[in-house]
C-alpha cells in the first residue's frame, strides 16, 4: 500500500477521533459512548495517551514512539569527524524511517559529545559555536536499512585526552504534530573510554525523576533537552566561563531561588528552598555533591545576598579551593557551618519534640446533641495537657461528608478540656442541627510556638480526621486528592500558621459555599469563591488564568494568585487525584453547587466549577451555563467515563 493511500485511510480514520457519529450512540457510564472504534492489536498505552485511542489501522499508519539506540562509534579522536551508528524504531520496536519517507513523522537529531572529568565532577562539551556550548546536526547520514543509520560529524574533534571517559548524547524529536498533535523526544547517552571503547562511568548527581517530580516533563532550550543529564553536559564550569559563569548547574539554584531576571519569575513551590534534597538524589554515585563540593557559584545561587570575591556577607574568596575547609559535609550537628547541618529543615529539627493529636472517639452525635470529643495530645515526652494550649488547639468540623455545607465551618478550643493524663474529653457547645441528617468529619488545628536555631517556629500537629454518624451509618467523604500528590512538589504544606497540614482538612473550611466575606474590604467587591476544586485549578493555573484570581486572608491581605508559573502539564489530572477515575464526570450524587459570584454566573455546579477552575474563559462557562438546568448540570452527558469527549480522553497527551 503506497504512502498516500495510507495517509488517506489515516484521515478518513482519524475523523472518528474529532467528528461525532451523526447516529445517537447507546449512553453508558454516565456519557454519551463514543462511536465504535476497531480493535487495536496492542495495548501498551493508557488512557492518559493519545495513543490508546487509535483505531487499529491508525496504529498501523502512525506507528507511535521514538525510540534511538547507540551503536559503534568511531573516529571519536583530535581531529577527526565521528562516525555514528544508531538505529530509530517506533514503540513496537520496528524500524522508522528518519526522512518521514515510508513511515510518518521527520525525525531530527542532534549529538552532543563531552567529556568527563571524574576529580572535578564536570564535562568539558567538545563543540562550541559562537563562544558558547553547542552541537552537531548538519553532518552527514547514510541510511543502512531497517531502522539502522550511519551519521558522520559535520565538525572534526579539537584536542582531548581519549582515556578520559566520555558521553555521547542524542537527542532530538520525531515531528508528529499534523499526524497525533505531539511529536516524540528522546535523549539517550553511550558513556564510553574513545581510546578502548569500553564501557564508563560519567555524570550522576541525580535523576530527571527528580525534576519531573513537579516538572512533568522537565524541558530545556525549546523542547529536546529532556534529561538533567543533558544539561550538565554544556552547564558546566569548563564550558560556562567568564560571563557565562552563573549559567553553570549552579544556574538551577538561582532558577528556583528567583535570583536570575533572565528567566522571569519564578514561584518555586517547595517549602524550603534550603531542602537540597528535593533536587539532589543522595543514592545517586555522585548524588552527594552538594555536600562535598561547596562553591560559590552553586552556593551563591541560593545565597544572592553574598558576593564571595568582594567579601560581602562572607571573607573574600579567590576561588573555590578552601570551601572545604570551613563547610564540612556533615558535622552531625545542626545550623553549624557544615553544608548538612546549614540546610538543616526547621521542621525536621531534633531540637522539636514531635507534636502529635489524635482524635480517639466522637460520641453524643445525634441531632439536637452537643458531640463530645475524646482525644489526645502527645510528644516525645509523653501525653500533654490541652490546657496550656489556649487558642491554638481546637476541634473543628464540617458535614455532611456527601459534600461539607456548614459554612462558616464550626472551630471550638478545647482548652477547657477535661484531662485524665492519658486522654483529654472535651464538650462542644455546638450541636448537631435538628434537621441535620449524614455523617460529619471532626478535625483538630493543634501547633505551639517554639524557638529553632534562635528563630520562632510554629510547630504543627498532622490533623486527624474522624467520621461520625449524625444518622445512619458512618459514611468517609470521598477521597480526591492525595497527601503525597501534593508533598512530591510542594514538600510541606503548613498553612494557616502551621498549624493546617492535611490536605483532608482543607476541605472542611474550603467548602462550596465558602468564600472569602470574612476578610474581604467592602471596596475589594464581591466576595471570592474559595472551593476547593475551583481554588486549587484556578492557583495551579495562575498565569494561564484568563480572569483574575485573587483571595483575601488574614487581616485583609489580599492573595494573588494570577503570577502563579505551575512548572507540570495541567492536562495531567493524576499529578494531584488520587487517579484518573475521581477527576472523571458526572460528580458523585450529594455534591452541590458552588457560590461563584466573581465568575459568569453562579452557582455553578460542582462538576462545572471543577472543570471552569482551569478552562475560565467566557467562552467555556457558556458552554457550560447552557448545559445547566435548574436541577443539574448536563456535564456527564458528554464527557462522562468513556464518552467520546470524556475528561480523560480530551487531556490525554
Amino acid at each position: 500500500m503506497s504512502l498516500l493511500q495510507r495517509g488517506l485511510m489515516f484521515v478518513l480514520a482519524a475523523g472518528t477521533l474529532a467528528i461525532p457519529s451523526s447516529v445517537p450512540p447507546e449512553t453508558r457510564a454516565g456519557g454519551r459512548a463514543a462511536a465504535p472504534v476497531e480493535t487495536k492489536t496492542e495495548s501498551i498505552y493508557t488512557a492518559a495517551d493519545k495513543e490508546f485511542y487509535l483505531t487499529e489501522s491508525q496504529m498501523d499508519f502512525i506507528r507511535p514512539g521514538l525510540k534511538v539506540t547507540i551503536g559503534t562509534v568511531t573516529d571519536m579522536a583530535p581531529g577527526k569527524k565521528p562516525i555514528v551508528e544508531i538505529t530509530m524504531t517506533d514503540d513496537l520496536n520496528q524500524p522508522l524511517d528518519r526522512l518521514g519517507g515510508t513511515t510518518p513523522g521527520v525525525v531530527s537529531l542532534r549529538f552532543i559529545p563531552a567529556v568527563w572529568d571524574a576529580a572535578t565532577g564536570y564535562y568539558d562539551n567538545l563543540i562550541t559555536s559562537n563562544g558558547m556550548p553547542s552541537r552537531d546536526n548538519t553532518g552527514k547520514w547514510e541510511d543502512l536499512g531497517n531502522g539502522k543509520y550511519k551519521y558522520t560529524f559535520n565538525v572534526a574533534m579539537p584536542n582531548f585526552d581519549v582515556n578520559k571517559p566520555m558521553t555521547l548524547a542524542c537527542t532530538g524529536n520525531r515531528n508528529m504534530v499534523d499526524y497525533l498533535g505531539k511529536s516524540y523526544y528522546v535523549n539517550v547517552f553511550k558513556d564510553f573510554v574513545p581510546a578502548t571503547g569500553a564501557a564508563a562511568t560519567t555524570w550522576a548527581v541525580t535523576t530527571t525523576a527528580k525534576c519531573n517530580a513537579c516538572h512533568d516533563p522537565v524541558v530545556g532550550h525549546g523542547s529536546n533537552y529532556r534529561e538533567a543529564k543533558t544539561c550538565s553536559l554544556c552547564h558546566n564550569k569548563t564550558d560556562m566561563v567568564g560571563e557565562l559563569q552563573p549559567f553553570d548547574m549552579g544556574i538551577w539554584h538561582r532558577i528556583h531561588s528567583s535570583n536570575l531576571e533572565d528567566v522571569g519569575d519564578i514561584t518555586y513551590p517547595n517549602y524550603y528552598l534550603q531542602n537540597c534534597e528535593a533536587c539532589h538524589d543522595s543514592k545517586q554515585p555522585q548524588g552527594t555533591v552538594f555536600l562535598t563540593k561547596p562553591g560559590a557559584n552553586s552556593c551563591g545561587g541560593c545565597h544572592a545576598d553574598i558576593d564571595f570575591a568582594a567579601g560581602v556577607g562572607h571573607p573574600a574568596q579567590a576561588n573555590d579551593s578552601a570551601c572545604a575547609n570551613c563547610h564540612q559535609p556533615d558535622s552531625g550537628l545542626e545550623f553549624d557551618a557544615s553544608v548538612k547541618g546549614a540546610h538543616v529543615l526547621p521542621l525536621e529539627s531534633k531540637q522539636l519534640k514531635g507534636l502529635k493529636a489524635d482524635i480517639v472517639s466522637v460520641t453524643n452525635t445525634a441531632p439536637g446533641q452537643s458531640p463530645i470529643v475524646t482525644f489526645k495530645l502527645y510528644d516525645s515526652t509523653g501525653n500533654l495537657d490541652p490546657k496550656p494550649f489556649g487558642s491554638n488547639a481546637n476541634v473543628l468540623l464540617a458535614g455532611p461528608t456527601t459534600d461539607y455545607a456548614t459554612w462558616p465551618n464550626i472551630r471550638e478550643s478545647v482548652s477547657t478540656a477535661t484531662f485524665n493524663g492519658t486522654t483529654a474529653v472535651y464538650t462542644m457547645k455546638w450541636k448537631v442541627p435538628a434537621d441535620f441528617k449524614g455523617t460529619i468529619s471532626y478535625s483538630m488545628d493543634v501547633r505551639r510556638s517554639v524557638t529553632v536555631n534562635g528563630v520562632t517556629f510554629n510547630e504543627g500537629a498532622f490533623n486527624p480526621i474522624y467520621n461520625a454518624a449524625a444518622t445512619g451509618t458512618v459514611v468517609a467523604r470521598r477521597n480526591v486528592v492525595s497527601q503525597a500528590k501534593c508533598l512530591a512538589c510542594h514538600d510541606w504544606l503548613p498553612l494557616h500558621g502551621g498549624q493546617r497540614l492535611a490536605v483532608a482538612e482543607c476541605l472542611l473550611c474550603h467548602a462550596p459555599n465558602g468564600d472569602d466575606a470574612s476578610r474581604r474590604p467592602a471596596t475589594a467587591g464581591l466576595p471570592e469563591s474559595i472551593q476547593m476544586a475551583r481554588m486549587i485549578h484556578r492557583i495551579h493555573s495562575g498565569e494561564e488564568l484568563t480572569q483574575p484570581y485573587t483571595i483575601y486572608g488574614y487581616g485583609g491581605t489580599p492573595y494573588d494568585f494570577t503570577e502563579v508559573l505551575y512548572p507540570g502539564d495541567r492536562r495531567n489530572c493524576a499529578a494531584c487525584h488520587t487517579s484518573a477515575a475521581t477527576a472523571n464526570l458526572p460528580m458523585p450524587n450529594g455534591t452541590l453547587n458552588v457560590i461563584t459570584q466573581r465568575d459568569y454566573f453562579t452557582p455553578q455546579g460542582p462538576g462545572t466549577t471543577a472543570c471552569l477552575g482551569c478552562h475560565d474563559t467566557r467562552d467555556a462557562a457558556a458552554h457550560a451555563y447552557l448545559n445547566t438546568a435548574v436541577f443539574g448540570e448536563a456535564c456527564g452527558a458528554c464527557h462522562g467515563a468513556n464518552s467520546e469527549w470524556s475528561v480523560t480522553k480530551v487531556h490525554a497527551r
